[in-house]
């Protein structure tokens, strides 16, 4: 893997799959700034301009628990149906500009209940604004987006928003989640949400190996059966380096390799909360060279000021990815998605193998 960094404009062009990525971490910050100017919400700053600057620097703190802090001001302006249809629509706008061609955008319906919208009535928002924004893309942007139902792990409400995600998989919805601060919540507190899960066939992912390190890993895979690991960052520490540069993994994570469980990466997000000192010591790049199934992220695009062009850009400067190496981390998310086997091998095949053909993008 090297070469000269990419193109920014080579890599939007780029057909891109993005497996994590949170509805309420990605507004625009002029819609913030409307949509709580509508309800009256009181913000720290009212330019959307120095808005977006807030949200970036109040989240590159270091510490998780600050960052998600920063999720007070998106969640209060999403408490109504208009509202979230409307930050649903420009997610998908925003996404299908920056080349994704798959997205599976996970959100907390229930945060979003405040003003009496039912669990059922805030899905049914959300997926009309994926419809509408698939619908306004347009212009040869194929897009396909999916729900991710999540739930709070320091809540209780694990089963009703399992059973939610259930009700809703043949509607939009592809699976299950739980985030939130994983110190003092281990996923096994919504063990019975899981296993009904697995009953129902269904899918789902854990946030684990963010900010705790590989018991939370080995709760999420072994006790709950997560098909894909939310971030995963901390699988690192099970990994040795010895003095010949020979690294020898251990049982969690040659277990993770062989498993071909996928890790759900986002550079720029574990920078600001800490779980990597730099793009270039983010363990992305061992995890890479040793192919493990590493997926590329956005996590929160509007706290860390990013989009899926920023974080695949930001990973060639730092490692030499080319092109080649993007197509590999788009197909290992396609390959994860949470998406029936013909539909994702049509994606490989109709639109992200000849997406990266050279020269990339080229018009006809």
């Amino acid at each position: 893997m090297a070469g000269n960094p990419l193109d920014a404009d080579v890599v939007r062009r780029a057909p891109k799959v993005l497996l994590h990525d949170h509805l309420d971490g990605g507004l625009r910050p002029a819609t913030v700034a409307e949509l709580a100017a509508e309800i009256g919400h009181k913000l720290p700053v009212a330019d959307p301009a120095d808005l977006g600057r807030w949200f970036r620097e109040a989240a590159d703190s270091g510490s998780l628990v600050r960052y998600l802090e920063t999720f007070d001001h998106t969640v209060a302006v999403m408490q109504h149906a208009s509202a979230l249809t409307r930050v649903a629509r420009e997610c998908v706008e925003d996404l299908a500009a920056d080349g994704v061609v798959y997205a599976e955008v996970r959100w907390a319906p229930e945060q979003h209940l405040q003003q009496g919208l039912t669990l059922d009535e805030a899905v049914a928002a959300v997926q009309q604004g994926f419809e509408e924004g698939v619908a306004a893309a347009g212009n040869g942007q194929r897009i396909v987006v999916r729900q991710l139902l999540t739930a709070m792990r320091h809540q209780a409400r694990s089963m009703e928003i399992a059973e939610l995600a259930v009700a809703w998989r043949d509607r939009g919805v592809a699976g299950f989640d739980i985030a939130g601060a994983e110190a003092g919540f281990p996923p096994t507190r919504h063990l019975d949400a899981f296993e009904y899960l697995q009953r129902e066939n269904a899918h789902f992912t854990i946030h684990a190996g963010e900010a705790f390190g590989l018991p939370s890993i080995w709760q999420a895979i072994q006790w709950c059966g997560a098909d894909r690991l939310g971030h995963g960052v901390r699988i690192i520490d099970d990994i040795t380096i010895d003095a010949d540069g020979t690294a020898e993994l251990g049982r969690l994570a040659q277990y993770v390799r062989d498993k071909r469980i996928p890790l759900e990466m986002a550079p720029f997000s574990n920078l600001q909360t800490g779980a990597a000192a730099s793009i270039a010591e983010h363990p992305l790049g061992l995890l890479t060279q040793l192919r493990f199934r590493v997926t590329v992220n956005t996590d929160n695009r509007l706290m860390s000021d990013t989009s899926m062009t920023k974080e695949m850009v930001a990973l060639s400067e730092a490692f030499g990815y080319d092109l080649d190496d993007l197509r590999w981390f788009t197909i290992n998310a396609m390959k994860s998605a949470f998406l029936p086997f013909e539909e994702r091998l049509a994606l490989i095949d109709g639109v992200i193998k000849p997406g990266y053909a050279s020269p990339v993008g080229e018009t006809t």
